[in-house]
């Protein structure tokens, strides 16, 4: 668990796939999708049980759930960023740079030489100031048609990744 001067962050617990799959929905449309787009989004944003037992990571302040993380092993040294959300009401405060350095500390001790993920177009600009560069593009999985910026980002070589392997 990272203390924080304004709130913590710690493990996702049992039980809160409801919680962070509607502060999920709710950042998403904080970017001004229509309902048909965000319907078509739904599942996909979906904490489900298997999506619970992936390293999941929370933020909360004052007994509030305000943002989460989600990786995954993307393949031998590499990590996959999934998820990361904050409720709109704390956007400006911090957060998202704060969820972004626990992802950024979890995958290197790790001994993961590489972060990848898909962003939302509204969110490229974010990951550019937290030092990741795109590297491509990628179909969404929700919206036909729709490209998302693949990005990026590496650390220096640090052996076989743990997570990735499935040792963590």
């Amino acid at each position: 668990m990272v203390e924080e001067k304004q709130g913590r962050i710690r493990p996702a617990r049992e039980g809160e796939a409801e919680v962070l799959t509607e502060l999920a929905l709710r950042s998403k449309a904080h970017w001004g999708y229509d309902p048909a787009f965000m319907a078509a989004c739904r599942e996909e944003l979906t904490l489900t049980r298997d999506r619970m037992r992936r390293r999941l990571e929370v933020a909360e302040e004052g007994g509030r759930v305000v943002g989460f993380i989600e990786l995954t092993p993307e393949g031998k040294g590499v990590m996959r960023l999934v998820s990361l959300y904050v409720d709109p009401s704390f956007h400006g405060c911090g957060w998202g740079r704060r969820l972004w350095e626990r992802a950024t500390t979890l995958t290197p001790e790790a001994e993961c030489t590489a972060m990848i993920w898909d962003a939302d177009p509204h969110a490229e600009e974010f990951y550019r100031r937290m030092g990741g560069r795109r590297t491509g593009e990628a179909p969404s999985e929700s919206i036909p048609g729709r490209i998302l910026p693949r990005m990026q980002i590496d650390w220096e070589p640090a052996g076989q990744c743990s997570v990735c392997t499935g040792r963590l």
